[in-house]
Formats: structure tokens, sequence, C-alpha cells
């Protein structure tokens, strides 16, 4: 049995969310338009602005130049831009799961270099995991590191990297021993500065020509020592566990929300048949079920916990509900999509053209329902 705990806010954590609404309110009022989720404009002067705030690195340890917050905390911070449509797209690799890596497996030196300048806004970060051929095997990744004195010479190719062509880093899972019977083993992840010798950075478009994804080439690439992320060989553990941080939050089902928090406001004074009302009511039950169990797992990753199944299945129901909430906005709407008529339209046409890309990210749909599959009769059989 999966379960997912409900919990309300505290008062505490209330005052924290209307203080992100009221800023995201004046944001807006600013002139700047919404945006979609975790593919927004990657905009540091945002980035930097918030934080500022301290609303970046929020549960990194003062020590290391972070607030020492909650998972809660920042689910609260994340809900609202999401919701709101803020450009997060510049810190968000390095705020959901890179400060996370590195609190857990970094050097002390790392924690000390990196931390602090990533909750400034001032380092930001891409991941460097699929590949031509091996997309949701992460495991048979060909990229190569062989060691030299010094570090390592790193030969190989990325695709699908988001982010890479205004990033820093790339966080690169690449293999360090030779193949053997366990493709999981010999795997390791290489911290590599993108402005380095030999690194290429090649442009993926989508449809409508937006510069989201990249091709990223490395070409005997030197990556120094203290670039290592913990210890050679510990690469498929670390990506791993890092999953219930990347799969779990809100991004995972509210980055078409400001869309449908327009088509709300568009259709609150019509009068709608039943079968619209019943759609819109179960559009808003979908969201709030998903919202607590995102939230349950945020309360148990502060307890803790690793819950990541719990957050597979978060991605598996929140990718198809982004995918509903489209469809029924089209039908709720007309299938208006003319990009040029305002900003709801403007909305809805990047809905579209990117809703493909939902069930990419963060893993397939297909293999999330086997990590929760083999979860489920694992515990079954612990049972007998």
């Amino acid at each position: 049995m999966i379960s997912f705990p409900s919990s309300r806010l505290t008062t505490d954590e209330l005052a924290l969310r209307d203080e992100v609404r009221n800023f995201m309110i004046e944001y807006r009022a600013r002139g700047h338009r919404a945006e979609l989720g975790i593919g927004a404009t990657a905009s540091q002067e945002f980035t930097l602005e918030i934080a500022d705030r301290g609303w970046v690195g929020m549960s990194v340890p003062t020590q290391y130049g972070g607030h020492g917050r909650t998972a809660v905390d920042r689910f609260i911070v994340v809900e609202e831009m999401l919701a709101a449509g803020a450009p997060i797209s510049a810190h968000w690799v390095g705020d959901r799961q890179t400060a996370q890596m590195l609190l857990k497996f970094g050097t002390e030196e790392q924690k000390l270099r990196i931390l602090p300048r990533l909750v400034r806004g001032e380092l930001l970060f891409c991941l460097g995991m699929s590949e031509p051929g091996s997309g949701s095997d992460l495991a048979s990744v060909r990229t190569r590191a062989s060691r030299i004195d010094g570090g390592w010479i790193v030969n190989g190719q990325k695709v699908w990297t988001s982010g890479a062509h205004y990033s820093d880093i790339v966080v690169t899972l690449c293999r360090t021993e030779p193949l053997g019977e366990h493709k999981h083993q010999g795997l390791s992840q290489l911290l590599i500065d993108l402005t380095s010798r030999g690194v290429t950075v090649r442009p993926i478009r989508l449809l409508n020509g937006v510069h989201h994804f990249n091709e990223v080439f490395f070409d005997d690439v030197f990556v120094p020592d203290n670039m290592m992320l913990g210890k050679p060989g510990d690469g498929w553990r670390q990506v791993t566990s890092e999953l219930a941080h990347e799969r779990s939050g809100p991004d995972r089902f509210l980055s078409v929300m400001p869309l449908v928090g327009q088509l709300y406001d568009r259709v609150k004074n019509q009068a709608l048949d039943q079968s619209e009302y019943r759609e819109l009511g179960e559009l808003f039950a979908i969201y709030m079920t998903l919202r607590t169990m995102s939230l349950s797992i945020a309360r148990r990753l502060d307890a803790g916990e690793v819950p990541a199944v719990e957050a597979a299945l978060v991605k598996d129901m929140g990718t198809r509900f982004e995918n509903a909430a489209i469809r029924a906005v089209r039908r709720l709407t007309n299938g208006e999509v003319d990009s040029a008529a305002g900003e709801f339209e403007e909305l809805l046409a990047e809905a579209i053209v990117t809703a493909p890309t939902f069930t990419l990210r963060g893993g397939t749909t297909e293999v999330l329902r086997t990590v929760i599959t083999r979860e489920l009769i694992r515990r079954r059989e612990e049972k007998r």
C-alpha cells in the first residue's frame, strides 16, 4: 500500500505563502507575463531578486550560505511561483536537486565553495543525463571519463539537456569504469564547467522555435578531481537517491496552472452546461489530490525519509493531469490557439506545443509505472 498522509499548513507556513503570493502579484503588476512551469524563461534577474529574499536554496544549512528552512517551506514558495507563472528556469535545477546532492554527497570543500553561490543565484546548473540511445535507461550511458593525473578526461554526448545554453555547470553522469556484468556499477557524476575547452552546446528547438533543450558534446574535456561529486563509482546510487526531489514537487502538476487559472477567470461568469461544470470540478479535485500527495512527500523529506516510489506516482499522475488540463481548456474555449490574440491564447498555444515533453522530464510514464509496480510487488511479498 502506498499512502499519503494529509497535513495542514502551520501559521508560519501560511504567512510565508501570503508573502510569496503578494510578491508575485506585485511582480506581475510590473508588466511581466505569466509563463508555464519549468519551461519558462530563464531570468537570472528574477532569480537574483528572489534569492535576495531568501527563496533560493531555502533548505541549505546556514553554514553553507543557506537559510536552514524546510522542504515544506520550499514547496510553498514553488507552488505560489508556478501558479503565478514565474520565470523560474534559471535556478530551478540547482535549487531543486543539485543543492541536495551536494549536501548529501559533496566534500566539505565543495559545499563551502559552491553552495553559497548557488543560494545567491549566481551559479546555475543543468543535468547531463540522457544520451542518444539511452534516454530512460540511464545505466547504459556511454559518456566516458578516463583517469589522469589531477582529474579526468571526458568524452561523449548528452541530449535533451535543459538549460545548458545558460547554465554554468552540467552535473554529468558518466562511466568511469569499464562496463561489466552489472551496468549500474562503474558510473560517476562530475560537475563540468560548461565554459571548459572541448565542451560544445547545440540547441534543440521545439516546433514553435523555443530553445529549451540542447545537445552537449564533450571532446577531451578536462575535469579536475575537486569536481567529482562523491566517490567514483557511486553515480547510480546518487542519481536514484535524488529522484524523490526531482519527481515529487508541484512542478509536476502546476506547469499549466497559469493557463487553467485564466480559464476559470474566463468562464466563471458564463452559463455552462452540466458536463462543463463537471469537467472543471474534476480538474480542481485532481489538482487538490496531487497537491495533498506532493505536500505529504515534502513532510516526509523533512522527516529524513526518501519516498522515491511515492514521488514516481506523483510524477506519473501529474503528467496525466497536465495533459488532461490542456485538453479541457481547448474544449471549453473551442480550441482557441491564436498566440497573437492575447496572453491566454499565447499560453494555450505554448502548452499545446510543450505538452509532449511533460512525459519525458523526470522519467517516462513506462519507467515510472515499472518502478511503482516493482515496489508494490516487493511490499506484497514482504507481507507473505
